[in-house]
């Protein structure tokens, strides 16, 4: 890490305030090429005029700069932020002046943060976080990444992990000192706390995906027969046009998705294809991913058509205890019960349906007290963690069961990055917005 990196670090787009960052070895220098001052005050923001050391001309004639000196800075390395004007060539010209600089060069993706994983002023699950935080769309979904931006996940695995260290120094004193006075039985003294542990963390798994659910969002399907209003619904749920509506049945031929926001909570509604026997192939193709669809679902919206007297028979055989059912058409059909009736052309039972829909969205991300996992690789990494304390309690052999402690901690290590993660690093990494 001897470069000087740099990058726009908020959006490309016009706007009145833009951010540059600078982090490395030439950093304070590319301060006084710009500014043509040798002093600063570290971390006050001080109005300055930027100039182009090399063509003299003037960059910005009015921009906020401050001045962070290792460590104290995201990177744990020198740092200088321009907040500058926002048009583009302010920012380009900029850019080519610092670019310029020897030793300097642009970000690459999370290149900032990967680089204050690097100089310890964080861990991978924080990192991850702060990309988390960044892709936020829903307050819940900000929540849970702020949670985990704290260190939450970071506490809990730094508590196993010390668990399993000494459990593995128990271990290892058994199995290297046999002849020292160490109080008999060490290995079968740490049983109990090694089938603990393994517990514990099956029951953080068994979370029903519930922090995975909510980066990507719990998927809703619409599901019913030709005509019964699924579009309709659609586009009254997303407020805008979303699929095309007619009134020739077969319209919708594949799976037309929208990300909505309820009552915080990240939702992927898909429309589908109407249920119904058919001999065209296309038509065929779409019922099916329909019905891929409806089974993949967290939750499903099935629909009737409530100027009928009978439920359609394709679209009945989905329906299951995560199903919502919902009879349209209210504003036509002249239907006496108790059951969830919804107009889309005259928003009659919208609501009660969104109320519906978003107690059924909280149960779903409903949890237990404490952090939750939030990726796959966590997920797996958990899993390794777990089949190695399996293994270490059924084997007879000392040295055996030392290893899958070993291995144990070496998983459990791959999470926060404690371990040698490289091969982790550039995938872990290669999603961050440039500049961050």
């Amino acid at each position: 890490m001897t470069d000087t990196i740099f990058a726009l670090s908020t959006g490309s787009y016009r706007a009145a305030i833009a951010v540059i960052r600078i982090s490395g070895p030439q950093a304070i220098e590319s301060f006084r090429l710009l500014t043509w001052r040798k002093n600063f005050v570290p971390r006050q923001a001080t109005m300055l005029s930027l100039t182009d050391p090399y063509s003299g001309k003037t960059l910005d004639f009015r921009a906020l700069v401050m001045v962070y000196p290792a460590p104290a800075s995201f990177t744990m390395e020198d740092t200088v932020e321009y907040n500058v004007h926002g048009g583009r060539a302010v920012i380009e010209g900029i850019l080519r002046a610092l670019a310029q600089i020897p030793g300097c060069r642009p970000a690459e993706p999370g290149e900032f943060t990967k680089r204050a994983f690097f100089n310890g002023k964080m861990d991978l699950t924080e990192a991850e976080a702060i990309a988390d935080l960044i892709d936020a769309e829903t307050e819940m979904q900000k929540m849970q990444a702020i949670d985990q931006a704290h260190g939450s996940l970071l506490q809990l695995y730094s508590e196993w992990a010390e668990t399993l260290s000494t459990v593995l120094a128990y271990q290892e004193a058994d199995i290297e000192f046999p002849e020292d006075d160490l109080p008999g039985g060490l290995t079968l003294q740490q049983k109990p706390r090694i089938e603990a542990l393994r517990d514990t963390i099956r029951l953080h798994l068994d979370d029903n995906r519930r922090g995975e659910r909510m980066r990507s969002g719990i998927r809703i399907a619409i599901i019913g027969a030709p005509n019964a209003g699924k579009s309709s619904l659609m586009n009254a749920l997303a407020q805008r046009e979303v699929a095309i509506v007619s009134a020739e049945a077969g319209t919708t031929r594949d799976v037309i998705e929208v990300h909505l926001d309820l009552g915080g909570y990240p939702v992927i509604l898909a429309d589908t294809a109407g249920l119904r026997e058919t001999r065209n192939l296309i038509e065929a193709e779409g019922i099916r991913r329909a019905e891929s669809t409806a089974r993949d679902a967290d939750l499903k919206i099935a629909l009737f058509d409530g100027t009928l007297a009978e439920k359609d028979a394709e679209t009945l055989r989905l329906v299951d205890e995560n199903t919502v059912v919902v009879f349209t058409k209210a504003d036509l059909a002249s239907r006496q019960s108790d059951d969830l009736q919804i107009s889309a052309a005259t928003g009659a039972g919208i609501d009660k349906l969104l109320k519906i829909l978003g107690a059924s969205v909280a149960a779903a991300f409903k949890s237990k007290p404490g952090p939750v996992l939030t990726r796959e690789r966590h997920r797996a990494a958990l899993t390794d963690t777990a089949a190695a304390l399996d293994r270490c309690l059924a084997t007879a052999a000392p040295e055996l069961a030392a290893e899958d402690l070993r291995i144990a901690l070496r998983s459990l290590g791959t999470i926060t990055g404690r371990v040698h993660v490289e091969d982790l690093l550039d995938k872990i990494f290669r999603d961050f917005c440039i500049g961050k």
